[in-house]
């Protein structure tokens, strides 16, 4: 099974407890203080290309805080936005960089990784590599058979997210289809869009690197295949940013203040190995 290592901008200091900030007043410890005491639940909602990045960052926060909860709401990134700006969620995520307008509105935003967007088709398929060009005549529908990019005499299927995942944002941007696309289906999940793919021998989809698994496979672009190298140097085109999306002037409670401070930090780059997914990452 192929890996991708998402190369995390922000840090996560993975069982280590750091020295504290500061003391309140009357000697108790404040929410800069990494050993302070502190209980509650941290509240994420959005992006469900996320998944095993959040579990991973929350499993081993977690392991180093026992009286705070991480939970995850997978609603996709437009639903996280919307989520935190509306004050329903500590933390949104998003996978993709925040919009000017959104900017504007007040949210933040904290680069977490850099995660990869595999172009996937059914491991019968004999195509290997697509150009980006290619990808974008078979989404817009000037290319429509198999036979015209390597293939066998076959029509393409196109599979897709729904409108307002972060996952489509970046994949039309990047190959210049926004609003061109001709989808078949359009799925809520990586999850489902992947096993679309993996059950139809015509398909084709884009979906996170990171949730890529050996019931489908992952298409080369431009002779570039998507890997943990290629999409940390940057020489796979297609990748977007994975970011934490908070609301400037809404008071954060202490265990999500400090849950947000410990992967804001930012240093050397060290690989960070979790059951669910591996990453590379920057921590002090």
């Amino acid at each position: 099974m192929k890996k991708l290592i998402s190369l995390v901008l922000a840090a996560l200091m993975a069982l280590t407890l750091f020295a504290a900030c500061g003391k309140s007043d009357n000697g108790g410890s404040t929410a800069n203080n990494d050993n302070a005491e502190v209980t509650g639940t941290v509240s994420t909602d959005g992006s469900t290309s996320m998944e095993k990045v959040i579990m991973s960052l929350g499993e081993a926060f977690q392991a180093d805080n026992k009286g705070i909860t991480v939970g995850y709401n997978p609603t996709g990134s437009g639903s996280g936005i919307t989520a935190v700006s509306e004050g329903r969620c500590d933390i949104g995520l998003a996978s993709r960089a925040l919009k000017d307008d959104e900017k504007a509105s007040g949210l933040k935003e904290t680069v977490l990784a850099l995660d990869g967007i595999a172009i996937i088709v059914n491991p019968e398929n004999k195509v290997s590599d697509l150009s980006i060009e290619q990808i974008a005549k078979i989404y817009t529908g000037e290319i429509t058979n198999w036979k015209d990019v390597g293939g066998d005499d076959a029509e393409i299927v196109l599979i897709g997210r729904e409108a307002g995942s972060g996952t489509r944002d970046g994949f039309e941007s990047i190959t210049d289809t926004k609003d061109a696309c001709k989808y078949r289906q359009e799925l809520t999940s990586t999850g489902d869009v992947i096993t679309t793919v993996a059950g139809n021998p015509n398909a084709i989809g884009y979906a996170s690197l990171a949730s890529v698994k050996d019931t489908v496979k992952a298409l080369s672009v431009g002779g570039v295949a998507p890997t943990e190298a290629t999409v940390s140097d940057g020489s796979y085109a297609v990748q977007r940013p994975f970011v934490l999306v908070t609301k400037d002037g809404t008071e954060l409670s202490a265990a999500a203040q400090k849950f947000l401070l410990r992967n804001q930090r930012s240093g050397s780059r060290r690989y960070l190995r979790s059951r669910r997914s591996p990453c590379v990452q920057v921590i002090n």
